[in-house]
């Protein structure tokens, strides 16, 4: 009775199929916990008839938000089940953001995982009079909590098995009774340049992602997949609802998300998928383990590093290996890569990722070197995940790779990306000026400034709106810079201005974790992140990255000046989107005062900032920010 062109009908197959395969894991307590297909399907069942006998309507939106747990993704196929759409929240949204997208949804059912998500809601549940219920399935906390609205997940649950018992036909009825071309999905945006945006993705948009990913990197029934970056972002959701239901492949859980890199390693996944952040942090955990190992580690790691990047640059070039540079790298395998990957949880991954944003050559070729099969993701949510990706064997540092199977990539007159896909989304919810604006006689608009290759590999320079022209009218972008920056492990992020300037600076932020670590081995005192930031050796200790990042610009794009913030770059301050990303025009904004002291003759502005504390008390302080100034300028100033 259910077909496989939804995202419930393929469940039912899956468990029809796969029964007693194991489908989710959740890990608590130290401990496993195992899901099958067809307990998977059944919880499914039970909490999709347990929200209809709450009265939930087939077109009503219910909102999720929580860490990933199994709860989510079973909430999500159970309100899809239902004919409702769900949308996905951030699990670190702060009140504000929550508001705006149950406002923006119209959600009725707001599924909160914990004490902290529904707290989130109840303080602003005032506001939004749509919401009947508020579902939760972490009890902890809230059994003294007397709202009426307040439901317990497995309370759903129970009713939805009581109305089976009475109807045992009606999950699947209703399941086939599904429209492929509904919407299944609505999925925030970036949000990198104003308030994200809910893009309705259909059953079909989806399955047609994960049908064109498949055909390019075929991932196996037998295979592993740990689910730890946010479902709400559109790379994760692909991955572990579409793409493991249409292969069958398990999911598991982390315990938290300090136990993400244990996880990992117990559960060893072929295929691994993260934002350039996750692989910057690997990258500088590494290089400071290796400051702190001794001299013979640290001999043989830059020796095994060396033979590593000799061999990854000649797989670039297309050339075979000799048999000494092959006799090499397998000793750099077995003393430094092999135990390094396994620590980091990559020692069974077949095809790693990286997408969301640009990574910087550097970080690519450093995993390469370790024989990590990274490569390239490029998309957006409103392609349902992705429109190209390096395929294995032709990974290039500077494109993003080959547009997927079904995916037509071209490039508009103005240098802007488009594409057209069966994935394309069907628009923006109750959004017909910007949906009129991005889709355009069935091209998706991007956006995005890039060009294809001889090779046929698509090059993404950056934003569009951020691509910028120094006054020399050489065109540059900024996040190429910044991410040559990052790749110090003391380099946090980095904002690159030019544009109308007459050179190019820096805003930086520290990574204070990594940067402390280095202070107090040379045992430099310091009291705050402010304290530490403005140190001169940590200014020295900068200055020196950026010259060496500097020797590999042209000179009209070389850093010239640059300060290190007294604080670090936030989410819940609207300085970056909740994937990361940098809002460049918020921060411009924001830190105006900062911007025009760079291209002054001051080696120090003063800042103001407030301190709120729980009592509501605020208080201002005075931050002294020093600006530094590269070679580079000091040579243009004596010249």
């Amino acid at each position: 009775m259910s077909t496989p062109e939804t995202l419930p009908g393929l469940l039912i197959r899956r468990a029809d199929e796969d029964g007693s395969r194991v489908a989710l894991r959740e890990k608590e307590f130290g401990i496993w916990q195992e899901l099958s297909w067809s307990e998977y399907r059944d919880r499914v069942r039970d909490f999709s008839l347990g929200l209809l006998a709450l009265g939930l309507q087939p077109g009503d939106r219910i909102a999720i938000i929580g860490d990933n747990r199994p709860e989510w993704v079973i909430a999500e196929l159970a309100a899809q089940a239902a004919g409702a759409i769900p949308v996905g929240v951030y699990q670190d949204s702060v009140a504000e953001e929550l508001r705006f997208l149950l406002e923006a949804s119209g959600a009725r059912v707001v599924v909160a995982e914990d004490q902290e998500q529904v707290d989130k809601v109840l303080d602003i549940i005032e506001h939004i009079p749509a919401i009947e219920h508020i579902v939760y399935h972490d009890a902890k906390g809230l059994n003294a909590y007397g709202d009426s609205r307040l439901r317990f997940f497995p309370e759903v649950e129970e009713l939805g098995r009581a109305l089976h018992l009475d109807e045992p036909t009606r999950f699947e009825s209703g399941v086939a009774g599904l429209d492929p071309e509904a919407t299944a999905l609505l999925c925030t945006t970036s949000g990198t340049t104003s308030r994200p945006k809910l893009a309705m993705l259909s059953h079909r948009n989806l399955l047609a992602m994960t049908t064109q990913i498949q055909a390019v990197d075929p991932v196996h029934l037998k295979d592993d997949y740990v689910s730890f970056l946010p479902l709400a972002w559109i790379g994760e959701q692909m991955i572990s609802v579409p793409w493991a239901l249409t292969v069958g492949f398990a999911v598991s859980f982390p315990e938290s998300t300090e136990t993400v890199r244990q996880d990992l390693r117990e559960i060893g996944p072929q295929t691994l998928v993260s934002p350039p952040r996750i692989w910057e942090g690997l990258v500088s955990d590494v290089q400071v383990g290796i400051e702190d190992s001794s001299a013979l580690k640290r001999r043989v790691y830059e020796w095994s590093m060396s033979v590593g990047e000799d061999a990854a640059d000649a797989r670039f070039r297309g050339e075979a290996l000799s048999g000494g540079l092959r006799w090499k790298r397998r000793l750099a395998e077995l003393l430094t890569f092999l135990p390094l990957k396994d620590q980091l949880g990559l020692r069974h991954v077949r095809r790693a990722y990286t997408g969301g944003a640009a990574l910087g050559p550097d970080v690519f070729r450093f995993f390469h070197a370790m024989g990590v099969n990274l490569k390239q993701l490029y998309g957006q949510t409103e392609v349902s995940g992705i429109s190209a990706v390096h395929r294995d064997g032709d990974v290039k540092f500077q494109t993003v790779g080959r547009p997927l199977p079904d995916t037509e990539v071209r490039i508009a007159e103005g240098g802007e990306v488009l594409s057209r896909s069966p994935a394309i989304f069907g628009g923006y919810y109750e959004d017909e000026e910007a949906t009129a604006e991005a889709l355009q006689d069935g091209w998706l608009h991007s956006g995005d400034a890039g060009y294809m290759d001889d090779e046929g590999h698509l090059v993404v320079i950056d934003r569009a709106k951020d691509v910028m022209t120094l006054a020399d009218g050489t065109a540059f972008s900024p996040q190429f810079i910044e991410n040559k920056l990052k790749f110090s492990p003391y380099v946090r992020e980095a904002v690159v201005f030019g544009g109308d300037w007459p050179f190019v600076t820096a805003i930086i932020a520290i990574d204070f974790a990594n940067a402390s670590t280095w202070a107090e081995r040379r045992r430099l005192t310091y009291t705050t992140f402010t304290d530490l930031a403005q140190r001169p050796e940590i200014y020295d200790l900068i200055s020196s990255h950026t010259e060496d990042v500097n020797t590999d610009l042209p000179d009209s794009a070389r850093v010239c000046r640059f300060l290190l913030l007294h604080k670090e770059f936030d989410a819940d301050d609207g300085e970056l989107t909740r994937t990361r990303k940098v809002r460049r025009g918020f921060i411009a904004e924001r830190y105006a005062q900062l911007v025009e002291a760079l291209y002054g003759e001051a080696d120090t502005v003063a800042v103001e900032s407030t301190i709120s504390y729980q009592d509501g008390r605020t208080s201002t302080v005075r931050h002294d920010i020093r600006i530094a100034a590269t070679s580079l300028s000091l040579t243009q100033d004596a010249s």
